[in-house]
């Protein structure tokens, strides 16, 4: 879901060109699956055992290596997907600051891609980050390791999923509306003026 987000995000910070759509819709689909096929392999063959230990039932489940492997390296394609959604956000940003340089006048359009590039901006980068930990679980360092340093990794790797899926789409989101209510706002005003 969040892929798909972001997928409309970028198309909208590059004016809706279908080029963009077509290539952002089948980099995300090849991403999906591609994860979606580790995930279904990492599971074929595991078995589980239920354990009733004083009244409570418990599954115990068999892992072998290999398949937690393919768990683990599952994130590598969601990792290409994030960091190419960022070096795309980050292109057009660049590009849009290129044309705004070069025009002095300002425009309402490049007020609101200039809002919707700072709201944007902090979101990409956010999710860059949580892939460049993703990739970084897969070390073999981290993943076998129970030191304090490998667990508190680990950690801070799931804090920042969650906030990655509960707090940053939601921001972004107001943040976008917050800057169209004061657009409305301030053209009710201008309304409210010129009728007097």
């Amino acid at each position: 879901m969040l892929g798909i987000i972001m997928m409309i995000r970028i198309h909208a910070m590059y004016q809706r060109s279908k080029k963009i759509l077509i290539f952002l819709v089948v980099v995300l689909l090849a991403s999906t699956i591609a994860s979606g096929v580790l995930r279904v392999m990492s599971n074929i063959g595991v078995s589980v055992e239920e354990f009733i230990i004083y009244g409570y039932h418990m599954c115990l489940a068999e892992i072998d290596t290999d398949q937690l492997d393919l768990i683990y390296e599952s994130l590598i394609s969601t990792a290409i997907w994030e960091i190419l959604a960022f070096i795309l956000a980050v292109w057009i940003v660049i590009k849009h600051f290129h044309e705004l340089r070069q025009c002095p006048t300002g425009s309402i359009i490049g007020d609101c891609f200039t809002v919707l590039t700072k709201s944007h901006a902090f979101y990409f980068a956010a999710f860059a980050v949580v892939a460049c930990f993703s990739l970084g679980s897969l070390s073999t360092y981290v993943r076998y390791s129970s030191t304090v340093g490998s667990v508190l990794y680990s950690a801070i790797l799931r804090i920042a999923k969650v906030l990655q899926m509960f707090v940053l789409g939601p921001r972004l989101i107001l943040s976008v509306r917050e800057y169209h209510a004061k657009l409305v706002a301030r053209s009710d005003e201008g309304t409210a003026r010129r009728s007097k």
